[in-house]
């Protein structure tokens, strides 16, 4: 609920389109994923699964998976990780291209 309270505080204040917010925040949700799953990896503690990651990718966090694959020098030796990010953004920017354009 607060999420959702978030979303609409921030569409209405600053008048971003809402697509481009969704996409914002589903971007800094994932790279937080990804930190968060880097960081157990290390320790050798509880992983978010993969279709976890992927999940949030595709729900709106491309960019963010991105950024946290490349940045965080995580998932890099899986082939779908890149694969699924890949069509991810592509989809992501069409529907962008379609709806903003």
């Amino acid at each position: 609920m607060a999420a959702l309270l978030g979303f609409a505080v921030i569409v209405t204040a600053t008048g971003i389109r809402p697509y481009l917010v969704w996409l914002g925040a589903w971007s800094v949700a994932t790279f937080v994923a990804y930190l968060i799953d880097k960081s157990q990896a290390r320790r050798g503690g509880w992983r978010i699964p993969e279709n976890g990651l992927h999940g949030l990718a595709v729900a709106g966090g491309a960019i963010g998976g991105w950024v946290g694959m490349l940045g965080l020098r995580h998932k890099t030796r899986h082939p779908l990780f890149p694969l699924v990010l890949a069509v991810a953004l592509t989809v992501q920017v069409i529907i962008g291209i379609k709806l903003l354009g």
